[in-house]
């Protein structure tokens, strides 16, 4: 029988960070049962427009590396024409654009209105955000050009399958879920004990994470000033910050100085490689999204791969994948004293309770592993 054919419009390697990281997730979830084809970027965003230190994964080891085709310049409107020719010569079944950003929304747009004629009722937007965490009245503008040629759209949270129906009106919301990340387990023989001991914290210490890259939204100065708090109750936890700061970083290092923190925070500003990140998750007790607003986040699902337990404000969609008591703990966002509130409940309910096991159970019902179903279902519904 011949597979049905499938074409991925998103980020691939070698570009690094998340987005990259779901298309290829959603590429070997759905290979074995379609023709999954990948078109990504050769150019992603201009260096202007970026403010880490690169768009590109330099780690030693390729977690997931997706085969694809490198055609797409986002900035680029002859570009686009001929990458709209390349989409129809494929013929698939269903073309799927990731969606996270509006800045994409003119390329998607241009894109799908070449091809729509083509795939009528076949093309799919995947919406991790609706519009961006730090969205403006811009990015909405953008958002409605971007999203204007789908046929349907497929959504990975409730919060952003509500803020949809708007733009969506009659057209169907298919609803899963992000993946768990569970692929960073790299074989490191560094114990938790010992990295402990690498960030200068005693053996016996109970640390909490803060990961991934650093912005205003994520709320890390919040996190700071719960700090003093949460020493005073508690003087063996220690917190640790890992990731690149897109943010002033001496912004940060002056909250440290300012509450007398230096002993109990570390925090080491560089995007964290592939073979890297099981040395700051293997120590975590507690990993924390203290995020000001947001949709959903990786590196929650990267806390559950690592069988972690978080805690995360009520903002967007975090809230959604919170099992509270048993894979973490929900807290009311812009508020350090709920930082740290929710710090010591989480270490006192650790006592009997084992977050790890909760966490192995929920990770095996991820709905994401449900994905060819799925799949088989929209290009079905596409066909009447």
């Amino acid at each position: 029988m011949t597979k049905k054919k499938i074409v991925i419009i998103g980020p691939a390697y070698p570009y690094r960070g998340g987005n990259s990281l779901f298309v290829s997730s959603l590429y070997d979830v759905l290979k074995e049962q379609f023709e999954v084809k990948v078109i990504n970027y050769k150019l992603l965003y201009p260096s202007f427009l970026f403010p880490g230190t690169t768009q590109y994964d330099r780690s030693e080891t390729n977690i997931k590396k997706a085969p694809n085709e490198r055609l797409i310049n986002s900035i680029n409107p002859f570009n686009w024409f001929s990458v709209a020719k390349r989409i129809k010569e494929e013929k698939a079944d269903l073309v799927v654009f990731d969606w996270w950003q509006p800045f994409f929304g003119p390329c998607h747009r241009v894109i799908s209105s070449l091809i729509k004629d083509t795939y009528k009722n076949k093309i799919l937007f995947i919406t991790e955000n609706y519009i961006s965490h730090e969205g403006s009245f811009i990015d909405h503008t953008l958002t409605k050009i971007g999203l204007k040629n789908a046929s349907s759209f497929l959504t990975l949270s409730a919060k952003v399958a509500e803020e949809l129906k708007t733009t969506a009106g009659d057209k169907k919301i298919y609803r899963s879920e992000l993946p768990v990340y569970d692929c960073y387990q790299t074989g490191g023989t560094i114990t938790g004990e010992e990295a402990k001991v690498s960030f200068g914290f005693p053996r016996d210490s109970k640390v909490i994470l803060f990961f991934g890259y650093v912005r205003k939204y994520k709320g890390l100065d919040l996190l700071l000033d719960a700090m003093p708090e949460i020493v005073k109750q508690d003087p063996s936890i220690k917190l640790l910050v890992a990731g690149e700061f897109y943010d002033e970083f001496e912004f940060y290092r002056g909250i440290i100085e300012k509450l007398d923190l230096s002993s109990s925070v570390y925090m080491i500003n560089k995007f964290i490689s592939n073979e890297e990140v099981y040395k700051y998750y293997e120590p975590a007790d507690l990993v924390i999204l203290p995020y000001r607003n947001g949709t959903q986040s990786g590196i929650l699902n990267v806390a559950y791969g690592f069988l972690k337990p978080v805690l995360v404000t009520n903002v967007g969609g975090l809230a959604e994948f919170v099992d509270e008591g048993k894979s973490g703990f929900v807290i009311t966002p812009d508020s350090p004293e709920a930082i740290a509130e929710g710090v010591i409940k989480y270490f006192e309910a650790k006592k009997s309770f084992n977050f790890a096991e909760y966490i192995s159970q929920k990770v095996s019902r991820n709905g994401f592993n449900d994905m060819p179903l799925l799949f088989n279902e929209i290009i079905e519904d596409a066909v009447k």
